[in-house]
């Protein structure tokens, strides 16, 4: 039983330093993370922090897979059952702006966070980021394409033009909100992505 409670507390722990660096770098940026941060703010020793990880980029990339999770689970895990096509595309709208709206980081969404931070990078980290976007961008076309498929969406709809909106709309509610106080922002958001795609606008929220 001590063995068994000794995992789960080192799961507890290593769960508690990934939501705080994930918070940190949502407004500080992975390069902002640092063990030292961690450690003070978790009244943890810094060996303590560093031990759940090995190395600062471990902890950069482990803190970019907590974050991915949480995206999944507030964004894809509620419209999953929906049918794929047209009715799963719009549930992933509304949840995606209802996400961007209160994505539970002090700095906003922290994907779009750290793809403004790392577009221009190389290393791991980029190349995490690439794998971890690149699915949701073909999850996305996946679904566009099986509503064009079925006739819900015009045949001349250009899948990854689509995806590409979507993205840059969902992506800019952040700014609009913490810079300028926009706080219909993700309303005129997921409007806009119905007009992307060419169905009726969302009703307002």
């Amino acid at each position: 039983m001590t063995g068994r409670r000794s995992v789960a507390d080192a799961l507890d722990t290593r769960v508690a330093i990934l939501r705080r660096a994930a918070d940190i770098a949502s407004v500080e940026g992975l390069e902002g993370l640092t063990i030292g941060r961690l450690a003070a703010d978790l009244e943890m020793s810094k060996s303590g922090v560093i031990g759940h990880f090995g190395t600062k980029e471990q902890l950069q990339l482990a803190t970019l897979d907590h974050a991915a999770d949480l995206f999944r689970q507030r964004v894809w895990e509620p419209v999953r059952h929906l049918r794929p096509g047209l009715e799963r595309l719009l549930g992933i709208c509304a949840s995606w702006t209802r996400y961007a709206e209160a994505p539970g980081f002090a700095g906003g969404c922290f994907i779009a966070e750290t793809s403004f931070e790392w577009d221009g990078r190389i290393g791991p980290v980029h190349d995490a980021l690439v794998v971890v976007t690149g699915r949701w961008r073909r999850t996305l076309a996946a679904e566009i394409r099986t509503a064009i498929a079925a006739g819900e969406l015009a045949a001349d709809l250009d899948p990854d033009q689509a995806v590409f909106g979507l993205e840059a709309l969902a992506a800019g509610i952040n700014p609009a909100r913490q810079l300028h106080g926009e706080t219909q922002a993700p309303t005129w958001a997921l409007r806009t992505m119905h007009a992307i795609l060419g169905v009726s606008p969302a009703p307002a929220r």
